[in-house]
């Protein structure tokens, strides 16, 4: 780009300075005056600089050393002096400012957004701690004056007025706000700029201006006014107009209230200020307000106001309000939590039972609403409310009955029917095959097996895990009649000394083992043993041995137990109980046992 410029500006120096083309291939201009005004032109446009000044640029752009620093050093106090001139360059710089903006973005966006970032964030935090204060400060002014008696008056003011109680509190308790500031220009009566206070209605800026101007040009034209007097205020019951004339403005403010005179010192500094931050716009106006778009911080220094409570006072107001309300919403909050967390936990504990099916369960304002199935043999809903800390009042519910197939539910059903002992554990499968295990009397087995084709939903009974409780009893007196064992003395049928006493439970467990074996239908065989030592001859044994059964099968019938299906045998020392010559071993084998035999009498 350098290049460029060097070249075109080399070419009209040197068509000046000669006269002639330097480049071979262009035409003569032999019309000086005519190269003159091009290169007058062509200066102006590109710099915008003083002849000399430029001619200095020629030098250094003929010089063949020069660098491409040296035309930088030039070019910004080129751009400054242009821009002084009028808006063209700033204007010829809008396009490519923007298509350089947006290539930005485009190639990365953290760019622009963390060199705006510094800019985003005071700007936000400003405006929410604007509002938040003014907020504040109209919730505490309405909380002051909210039961007070003149609030009354003024709830009746607001219902007529049709303002809200908040803006009549602030109206009442206002000792003076600016609401709008004008600034007018002085010759032509144009609005140059207006702004608002917050929550004030706007009307037409341009023709309160307007009016404004007339008002003056009449108090002018109709009374003897001496030079450099002018409007200073105007009253209009609670709201008055304050007049700040300048040299090229007037500053106009509406305000309600009482003012103090301090007021006016504000506007005197905005209007002299405005001046001087923009007397060169005043000179230059053409009817462009857009100039004057920098005197609006000026502007908004005028914007005061003042109530009668103050503000430190009030905050104490509000900020207890609203940390009421906070506590009070923290406590809402936790509280319908926790209550969302315990109707969870009760409809996940209501899906989980067999027998009840949950079809619809909605959560309402302080009420909440379930319906669905149950069978009657299920958990009672309300009993798992109170497990899981619910209110049964907060709680609607409706269960339709119906006959669950679930096997939980069939085992419930079977167990009512079927009533079994506790030795008996009942079972159903997906199926829907009834198991019943354990023991159980012979009587309870076979009404079981008649009644539990009354079960709905059963398709089979299955019992040959179950025993019958007279067996298992009989198996255990069988067990204690043969662990008997009877000692005798040396070569006698005499017991060893404590062996009487044995004879009573034996023949207690005989006759409780018969009776019961009746019961089940069982046929009961007793084989008495007779034994012997190893002293003595086989034949004396054998006689021995015979006679010390026979003793026992005699005091049993004299006891009135039926022998008929008792049996005795002698082996002599055939059968010994343990081997050996100790006196101990031959004492053990000097005895009787007891074998009992069980036969079905059916077969």
């Amino acid at each position: 780009m350098n290049e460029y410029y060097r070249n075109e500006l080399t070419y009209q120096s040197a068509k000046v300075s000669s006269g002639s083309n330097p480049e071979k291939n262009l035409p003569q201009n032999n019309n000086p005056v005519e190269s003159n005004d091009e290169l007058s032109e062509l200066r102006s446009l590109l710099l915008g600089v003083e002849t000399a000044q430029l001619s200095k640029l020629y030098d250094r752009l003929e010089n063949p050393q020069i660098q491409a620093e040296d035309l930088s050093r030039l070019l910004p106090e080129a751009v400054i002096l242009r821009t002084m001139q009028d808006k063209q360059l700033a204007e010829a710089m809008v396009p490519t400012v923007e298509q350089a903006i947006q290539s930005s973005v485009k190639q990365d966006l953290n760019v622009l957004s963390e060199a705006f970032f510094p800019i985003i964030g005071p700007a936000s935090r400003k405006a929410i701690t604007t509002v938040l204060g003014e907020m504040i400060q109209s919730l505490n002014q309405t909380l002051e004056h909210s039961m007070s008696p003149q609030s009354f008056k003024w709830r009746l003011e607001a219902r007529q007025t049709g303002k809200t109680f908040a803006e009549v509190v602030l109206l009442r308790t206002l000792i003076y706000r600016v609401e709008q500031v004008f600034l007018i220009h002085k010759q032509t009566g144009l609005l140059l700029q207006h702004i608002l206070a917050p929550q004030v209605a706007a009307q037409d800026p341009d023709l309160v201006s307007a009016m404004l101007t007339a008002i003056q040009d009449f108090v002018k034209d109709s009374f003897n006014i001496e030079k450099g007097e002018a409007l200073q205020s105007l009253q209009f019951g609670e709201l008055s107009i304050w007049i700040e004339e300048g040299p090229q403005a007037i500053l106009a403010g509406i305000i309600r209230g009482n003012a103090p005179q301090e007021l006016r010192l504000i506007f005197q500094k905005a209007i002299e200020n405005i001046h001087l931050k923009l007397h060169r716009e005043f000179h230059v106006f053409t009817g462009e307000t857009k100039l004057f778009t920098p005197s609006k911080p000026y502007l908004e220094e005028c914007l005061e106001a003042r109530y009668k409570v103050p503000s430190q006072k009030n905050y104490i107001y509000a900020w207890s309000f609203l940390s009421a309300i906070a506590i009070a919403l923290g406590m809402w909050s936790f509280f319908n939590f926790r209550e969302q967390l315990r109707w969870n936990a009760y409809l996940e504990k209501l899906n989980s039972q067999p027998g009840i099916i949950v079809l619809k369960a909605n959560k309402g304002y302080g009420k909440n609403f379930i319906s669905g199935m149950r069978d009657p043999l299920a958990t009672d809903p309300y009993l798992l409310m109170n497990q899981a800390q619910i209110n049964p009042q907060t709680v609607i519910s409706q269960w339709e009955p119906y006959l669950s197939l679930e096997p939980q539910i069939i085992v419930k059903r079977a167990t009512e029917l079927l009533q079994p002992p506790k030795t008996v554990s009942l079972k159903a499968d997906e199926n829907l095959i009834l198991y019943a295990t354990g023991t159980a009397p012979r009587q309870w087995i076979l009404e079981a097996r008649k009644t539990w084709r009354f079960l709905p939903g059963v398709t089979q009974y299955i019992d040959k895990n179950i025993v019958e409780s007279e067996l298992q009893q009989l198996q255990l007196y069988k067990q204690q009649i043969e662990q008997e064992k009877l000692l005798f003395l040396e070569g006698t049928t005499e017991f060893v000394p404590g062996e009487i006493a044995k004879l009573q439970n034996i023949v207690l467990a005989i006759k409780n083992l018969s009776s019961v074996a009746k019961t089940v239908g069982k046929d009961v065989r007793f084989e008495i043993t007779g034994h012997t030592n190893f002293t003595g001859t086989e034949q004396r044994n054998m006689v021995l041995s015979q006679a010390r059964a026979s003793k026992i099968l005699a005091y049993l019938s004299s006891q009135g137990i039926n022998t008929s299906n008792f049996t005795t045998v002698g082996v002599g020392s055939s059968q010994p109980l343990q081997t050996g010559l100790t006196e101990q071993i031959q004492k053990v084998n000097r005895r009787v046992s007891f074998k009992v035999l069980l036969i079905d009498s059916r077969n």
